[in-house]
């Protein structure tokens, strides 16, 4: 009785084990879903004139719900597809206009195709990856304050409006994913996305910022 449970929990665990592996090799697909939070290091240029010297801008944080789609190419090489809801990330006055406050909002929607490499065997539980990506960051649903207009000279009849220049940017990653199961696991990751852009105010001012955010995410996944 007892051979014949050891020769059953051998086989199971061969079983377990296969399963785990072929969940992980070339060919699998997998999903995943939780959030991303982007944090700007913004360093802006000078508003363009006229204003006052040293007008800057700061742009804040900003949380999403976010996923992704995953494709092993090889045991190792993997491409990577994030996806999720536009992130709101507001703007601030800075430097001479520190106290002015919100100046506006945008949305963005950051478009990123990651390669991946993966260390470790294909059935290991813990993968840790460093990955590449290409970013295109694009703006839309821009929305501006009273304070910008009276920094700008606009009015309530005449507001000051802005557009902000879609931009692509490199993307370097670093992150891991825990197997849990052989379907579930945890895909946690941070990167940094090289990205500069410019504000175009109907006053016909301007001002360049580079935003090279940090981003954090995490999200539980399943696999195909």
């Amino acid at each position: 009785m007892t051979q014949k449970f050891l020769r059953t929990g051998c086989l199971l665990a061969l079983v377990l084990a296969g399963g785990v592996a072929q969940a992980q090799q070339a060919g699998t697909i997998s999903v995943r879903a939780g959030f991303t939070r982007i944090m700007p290091q913004t360093k802006s240029g000078d508003l363009t004139a006229p204003s006052f010297p040293h007008t800057t801008v700061d742009v804040g944080s900003a949380t999403a719900l976010t996923g992704g789609i995953n494709y092993m190419l090889t045991d190792h090489w993997a491409l990577d597809l994030p996806v999720g809801l536009p992130f709101k990330h507001n703007f601030y006055g800075d430097g001479a206009i520190a106290g002015v406050g919100k100046l506006g909002e945008t949305k963005v929607v950051p478009a990123t195709l990651f390669a991946q490499y993966r260390f470790g065997e294909a059935n290991a539980a813990f993968r840790p990856y460093l990955g590449l990506g290409v970013t295109y960051s694009k703006f839309f649903k821009n929305r501006t304050t009273a304070a910008l207009s009276g920094v700008t000279g606009g009015s309530p009849a005449n507001p000051t409006t802005a557009y902000i220049d879609n931009k692509w940017g490199l993307t370097p990653q670093v992150g891991f994913v825990w197997n849990f199961s052989d379907r579930w696991f945890l895909d946690v990751a941070y990167y940094k996305s090289f990205l500069k852009t410019t504000a175009h105010l109907s006053s016909g001012q301007s001002i360049s910022m580079r935003l090279n955010p940090n981003v954090v995410a995490v999200g539980v996944g399943y696999r195909f």
